[in-house]
């Protein structure tokens, strides 16, 4: 089945979306003509960015998220189908812990904030396309958000790389079962990228890796969006298992 040749007529969940990485997500799908529904634990941040939406001429939703909870992903993605007509064509599983994490080596990591981030970074993506999945059609596409940092292999920082290398393995396993349906599951892997919460981890986050990369700039989350919108639309419509890292150019280098 078609997806369309842009996002007219399509919905598309995004969430974590009340600020940083998801808001971009939310507006550039918007402005790609997709209904979008904006989720996130942070209810008044879901409806900020639900304003910005609407002030772009989109049709949108929002409400409250708690990826860790079966009953929360349930309510959401019937509410979402019902917001669109019954089905749910884009899920972008965009909501993770990052910027609380202390960067600790190994032997000092919380076992509780392990725990903690195990469950939003990857048993979350799980939950929201286990509630989803009903409501999926052939020709809806999941894209599921990891890091590059699974790649570099960050230090300091080993259960939140874990949980993201996770998410990789997770999505291929997904593209193989929901693909007998025809939905597509990629992933992309960000590089650094200039959001609040980086900004919160370092002084110097605007020259952080600069000089590692292909691209000598820093990355914007304007720049993670249009793989988002590829991996979501027609073009990508035999994608299906694959993780796209967009990071400037830094992995080769």
């Amino acid at each position: 089945m078609s997806r369309g040749s842009d996002g007219a007529g399509r919905t598309v969940l995004i969430t974590g979306a009340a600020g940083g990485l998801g808001r971009s997500f939310a507006l550039g799908f918007a402005e790609s003509g997709y209904r979008v529904a904006v989720a996130d634990i942070n209810e008044t941040g879901a409806a900020e960015t639900a304003d910005l939406v609407r002030a772009v001429g989109a049709d949108v939703w929002h409400g409250r998220l708690d990826v860790t909870s079966v009953e929360s992903t349930t309510e959401v993605a019937a509410a979402v189908a019902e917001f669109g007509g019954g089905t749910i064509d884009s899920v972008v599983n965009n909501a993770a812990v990052y910027a609380s994490i202390r960067r600790s080596p190994l032997e000092e990591i919380d076992p509780d904030e392990w725990d903690l981030v195990m469950g939003v970074n990857l048993k979350g993506p799980w939950l929201v396309v286990r509630a989803c999945s009903p409501y999926l059609k052939a020709g809806s596409s999941v894209v599921n958000i990891a890091s590059a940092t699974v790649f570099s292999g960050s230090e300091h920082w080993l259960h939140y790389v874990a949980s993201k290398g996770g998410v990789i393995a997770m999505s291929r396993v997904m593209a193989k079962e929901l693909g007998r349906r025809e939905i597509t599951v990629n992933t992309i892997a960000p590089g650094f990228t200039l959001t609040e919460a980086s900004y919160g981890h370092m002084d110097n986050a605007e020259q952080y890796g600069v000089d590692r990369g292909a691209l000598r700039r820093p990355s914007r989350p304007e720049d993670i969006v249009g793989a988002a919108l590829f991996l979501a639309g027609a073009d990508s419509g035999y994608v299906t298992g694959q993780t796209l890292v967009v990071d400037g150019g830094r992995q080769f280098i």
